[in-house]
């Protein structure tokens, strides 16, 4: 099982364990032993929790779509008594929280075996995975000079990496999109509120950032999204209810959808070539499958939007700093340069300029509904440019704004994630090219407000057009010999 294991996707290794050809345990065997081997040159995994998974499995797996399946939790958000986050951060090394998490408890339902966190950039902020307090950078498995990207840049390590077939991330500006495209996956951020972020919060950065997952295969994102989905006891909101599920909706075919696309920024900037190239092989295959393509048209003013994002950001930033101390002698030796300009950044924001950046984000939201009111796709590299080098983004700048939307900053990389986690809508990256030297670049779709079921339906017709799999399996079998 060692030398193939990676060959599986999640379902087909559920499948496997359901039908006695191999066990829970052997699967976690395999898994473990493909990190021990990979994860000293790609910094995937910070923690390891071997004994949890091997309880788990003595005390009797529960009866799921993934029973067997070995996981990883990103070391951020899905909290767990037994599998603690330290946010990625120096204050948060050491501590355990009280309660196990909805979303946890739903991944645990699905009969997955949870082993261990990945790296994730402090408190998630970056589209990069480089915090100080991982000892050093993640990289991407496709050439380690480069980034895997953030926040879930260590889950998308270790799946590409085949250490796992499917990890848990989370997307408050892309953070499961951007490290999707960097590491040749798929990146699905669902509709606002589709999946629970209680009992510890209500939403997370005034409803931009949700869960999600890093997978190889679209059908494992169904199933883990089919297993997740729906408010959890006392949800502030929840998203509209999906008229069939996840995996339902990869069967059926989208029809012919009127399909947008950009081959520069929503600001009107150049990108790379080769993200333009991977939008126009894209929209030709579409078009061939009998989707009307064409450019877009509309005009979407997006920096406001984008300050109000960080804003937002930097204030959330603060509060968890601030749950651990509110004193900068205290707290600032323990923390990135760039979390202690996100704070500082913070402390000159007032109650009225928070709830005004709330407002901003919510206008975007009603103007990207527009635009997706006269189409059914809007189309997009996930980013501007191949995955980033290494310490490019290094989480050393502490002006956070400058960090952010400065001339070399992070919106620059990625002009196009963020705008639908401030307008909620769907979104997904998809692993639909590479350049010559085998650098992934993700190509992006968003669709309406909760209409996901759509999203699945066109990313399934696109992975039966331009299939990835075999692409990805060529890096992992350079990995094994």
């Amino acid at each position: 099982m060692a030398d193939d294991y990676y060959e599986y996707d999640g379902v087909e290794s559920a499948a496997l364990v359901a039908r006695g050809e191999v066990t829970a345990g052997e699967l976690l065997d395999a898994s473990l032993a493909r990190a021990a081997k990979l994860n000293p040159s790609i910094n995937a995994i910070t923690m390891m929790a071997e004994e949890v998974a091997r309880s788990a499995i003595a005390d009797g797996l529960p009866g799921g779509p993934m029973t067997g399946v070995p996981f990883l939790l990103k070391d951020l958000g899905a909290e767990a008594v037994a599998l603690p986050t330290t946010s990625g951060s120096n204050l948060y090394k050491g501590n355990v929280p009280a309660y196990d998490s909805e979303i946890f408890l739903r991944l645990k339902a699905a009969g997955l075996v949870a082993f261990g966190r990945t790296a994730s950039p402090e408190f998630g902020i970056g589209p990069v995975t480089e915090a100080g307090a991982n000892g050093a950078p993640t990289r991407n498995p496709w050439n380690t000079e480069h980034t895997s990207g953030g926040s879930s840049g260590g889950a998308a390590a270790a799946v590409a990496a085949g250490i796992v077939p499917a990890a848990h991330g989370g997307d408050g500006g892309g953070s499961v999109r951007i490290p999707a495209s960097n590491c040749g996956l798929v990146g699905f951020k669902p509709t606002r509120a589709r999946l629970p972020n209680g009992p510890g919060a209500g939403e997370g950065w005034a409803g931009m950032a949700i869960a999600g997952f890093l997978t190889r295969s679209l059908r494992d994102t169904a199933v883990l999204l089919d297993a997740t989905s729906g408010p959890d006891l006392g949800a502030p909101y929840w998203a509209p209810p999906m008229a069939e599920d996840y995996a339902t909706a990869m069967g059926q075919t989208p029809g012919a959808l009127k399909i947008a696309y950009l081959t520069r920024s929503f600001s009107g900037d150049k990108i790379d070539d080769e993200c333009r190239k991977a939008v126009e092989n894209t929209a030709a295959t579409l078009e061939g499958l009998g989707h009307h393509v064409a450019e877009f048209e509309g005009s979407v003013e997006i920096m406001p939007m984008m300050r109000a994002w960080t804003n937002i950001v930097a204030c959330g930033t603060a509060l968890g700093v601030y749950a651990k101390s509110k004193d900068p002698s205290v707290y600032e030796p323990q923390i990135d340069g760039v979390t202690k300009g996100a704070v500082r950044m913070a402390a000159g924001i007032s109650g009225a300029d928070y709830l005004d950046a709330i407002g901003v984000v919510h206008a975007f939201g009603r103007q990207m509904a527009r635009h997706l009111a006269d189409i059914d796709v809007l189309m997009t590299p996930t980013l501007s440019e191949p995955p980033a080098k290494v310490g490019r983004f290094k989480p050393v700048n502490e002006d956070f704004l400058d960090y952010r939307t400065g001339r070399d900053g992070v919106f620059v990389y990625s002009p196009f994630t963020a705008a639908f986690n401030a307008s909620g809508q769907p979104a997904v990256s998809l692993p639909l090219h590479w350049t010559a030297d085998d650098l992934p670049i993700g190509v992006h779709f968003a669709t309406s407000f909760g209409d996901d079921a759509l999203l699945m339906r066109l990313a399934a017709q696109l992975e039966d057009a331009m299939p990835w799999r075999e692409k990805q399996l060529s890096l992992m079998r350079m990995l094994t010999s």
